[in-house]
């Protein structure tokens, strides 16, 4: 974003007293430059920057200023400057819209959600290649937990002559699915029966409850519908718990220059309770984006990580977050993670119909 003089008031009303108006347009020049170009930016190339209109001694003066207050640093002797975390936070608080896809961008969110179909997990891990197609940047998806899913459908499938596939559909779209082990051969009209059965008194309950059924009066179709209620139990644990698919993770090589950097990253992208704990802590401050050491991992230090909830009826039930350097183009990634956040919330609450 390069400020123009209307942006530079509104700078001005937001009543940051550490920064004047002018000194404000020029460290977002600096910044946009720099994230622009990875170089470190000079006088000169910020003086003829919209929005600023003063000559290079001026602007090399409020560059020392905004130095010394913390907003840039001068990596070297007489090289131009780079901003600071500070620097960074400036910029993105101060950016008078989130940011719009460009066109190309909006059609490949669209193309993809009205192509890609399948259970939820399927959606959502395949969102998190999109999220980082979209920005070049390590994509994360988080999706929700099953707990408060209710029960849709139960079906019973026979797989052999001692085994069948019990298949629970649940309200999120999630498909679950557990092998039971017969203790002798069941008929398909058993399996039908016993299906019918447990839809009968399953369908509608939340996966967090305790399952019980009444007995059938039929004693093959009871044994099967306890061997189903145990299978049920066993799903516990994966109900219970995120889902977390990483897309992109290779492109963090891309990303960052030191290689110590690129596996810290890598490190904490497999650990899927920190990474869920991360994208939290940040929506929990009313934050998008967490700057440097604002997110409080001392491994991500020289990272930004940018987030959007993924909201149903008004209840966040996971959330999409974008893990780039702290130089970013922080506009087209916050308006990234906005759209695809927005579009699986929709698809999470059953919206098929390919609204944008």
């Amino acid at each position: 974003m390069t400020p123009n003089d209307d942006s530079a008031s509104h700078l001005d009303d937001l009543g940051d007293s550490e920064l004047n108006v002018r000194r404000a347009a020029i460290l977002e020049a600096v910044v946009s430059q720099y994230i622009g170009t990875a170089e470190p930016v000079g006088s000169s190339h910020v003086a003829t920057a919209p929005g600023v209109r003063v000559s290079s001694a001026t602007v090399r003066s409020e560059m020392v200023a905004l130095e010394r207050e913390g907003y840039l640093v001068q990596p070297h002797t007489s090289a131009g400057r780079i901003p600071t975390d500070k620097g960074y936070r400036f910029f993105v608080d101060h950016l008078t819209t989130p940011g719009v896809l460009g066109p190309v961008q909006r059609r490949q969110v669209s193309r993809f959600f009205e192509q890609v179909h399948g259970e939820i997990e399927t959606v959502l891990e395949r969102a998190s290649g999109l999220l980082s197609e979209l920005t070049s940047y390590a994509a994360v998806v988080v999706g929700p937990s099953h707990e408060t899913s209710t029960i849709r459908s139960v079906q019973l499938v026979g797989l052999s002559p001692l085994h069948a596939l019990l298949v629970v559909v649940l309200s999120d779209g999630a498909v679950e699915k557990r092998t039971i082990d017969l203790e002798a051969e069941v008929a398909d009209e058993v399996l039908t029966a016993t299906g019918a059965f447990l839809s009968a008194h399953l369908v509608g309950q939340t996966m967090a409850g305790s399952w019980t059924a009444p007995a059938s009066g039929t004693r093959a179709v009871d044994g099967l519908v306890a061997a189903a209620l145990r299978a049920l139990d066993s799903m516990g644990g994966d109900i219970e718990s995120d889902q977390v698919f990483v897309g992109g993770p290779a492109r963090l090589a891309e990303s960052f220059e030191a290689v110590e950097t690129v596996r810290s990253v890598l490190s904490i992208l497999e650990q899927q309770l920190v990474v869920v704990s991360l994208l939290r802590d940040v929506l929990d401050r009313g934050l998008s984006v967490a700057i440097g050491t604002e997110h409080g991992y001392e491994p991500l230090s020289s990272c930004a990580v940018v987030v959007a909830p993924v909201t149903v009826d008004g209840h966040d039930l996971g959330a999409v977050g974008l893990l780039g350097p702290t130089r970013m183009d922080y506009e087209r990634t916050m308006a990234a993670a906005h759209v695809v956040g927005e579009r699986l919330g929709e698809r999470l609450a059953g919206g098929h119909d390919g609204r944008h």
